[in-house]
């Protein structure tokens, strides 16, 4: 059995990433045809028709998870939400993984002073208080989506830094990067052609962990206020703007709060499963 093989004969049988993968594909989906799918414009007040409930406690049909206290249609709103969350949490991972991954290959591979380097960078980074770190830049920065971006990957990359140094400096003494070496490949070649492919599974697994802590940081970042801005759809900001109501109205706080929860969860199951689809060890 090829190792292709074996990967989708493990993965039809993970149930944790078959659920993992659809809640978040749905999402995702929901997240990219926005537009198309939302029944109103999100940002788009009606006075007249705010705090309404939602249909099971006695709405109406027309807004089925009610209004906000600016008359905002909530399921318009959660469904824009989902955007910058899948946003920020993706090119979040993403950026830390691209640097921290570098960082780390480089220090494993090469060793010496450059791994002294990294080692020094990763400490510095450890010492750090990431979220105190993180309020601080925001509330200089603004609460722009590129800036959320930006300061998140710096928040994370340290973790991908570490496991890919370690791995590398446990694979650079294998006997296809000694057979690389004594073709005469370049240090670029081995890096990009011997090392990272066999890292790729490592990243993306650390990828969807980090993905899922981003969305958390980024919907307490827009709690207090420091994040997303209004009138942009967040659910940490929806979250902000219901807590007033939580004893009147509490589906302002629960359903963006059940939002969250279900893509954290997801994403954590889709994650947990690639990593026991591409485990090297394990029943087939």
């Amino acid at each position: 059995m090829s190792p292709r093989q074996l990967y989708l004969y493990r993965a039809r049988r993970h149930l944790g990433l078959q659920i993992g993968g659809a809640v978040v594909l749905i999402i995702v989906l929901m997240a990219i045809f926005a537009p198309l799918i939302a029944p109103y414009d999100p940002i788009k007040q009606d006075l007249l028709a705010k705090l309404r409930p939602p249909v099971w406690v006695g709405g109406g049909w027309d807004h089925i998870l009610g209004t906000d206290i600016y008359g905002r249609d909530f399921l318009s709103r959660l469904i824009y939400g989902a955007r910058v969350s899948v946003m920020i949490g993706f090119f979040a991972a993403f950026v830390s993984a691209v640097v921290g991954s570098a960082i780390g290959i480089l220090g494993g591979y090469f060793g010496g002073r450059v791994d002294a380097a990294v080692m020094y960078l990763i400490n510095v980074k450890l010492s750090m208080p990431g979220i105190l770190v993180a309020l601080a830049l925001v509330s200089l920065t603004g609460g722009s989506i590129l800036a959320l971006v930006l300061i998140l990957a710096l928040l994370f990359w340290d973790r991908y830094a570490i496991v890919c140094r370690t791995v590398t400096q446990q694979l650079k003494g294998q006997e296809f990067v000694q057979a690389a070496v004594a073709t005469g490949a370049s240090h670029a070649r081995i890096l990009v052609s011997e090392l990272l492919p066999n890292l790729f599974s490592h990243i993306i697994v650390m990828m969807s962990m980090e993905m899922a802590l981003a969305i958390v940081v980024e919907a307490a970042l827009s709690f207090l206020g420091l994040g997303v801005q209004p009138p942009t759809p967040s659910w940490g900001l929806m979250i902000a703007e219901g807590r007033q109501f939580l004893f009147f109205k509490p589906s302002l706080i629960v359903l963006p709060g059940l939002a969250i929860f279900v893509l954290v969860i997801a994403i954590n199951l889709f994650g947990d499963g690639i990593r026991d689809v591409t485990a090297t060890e394990g029943k087939a």
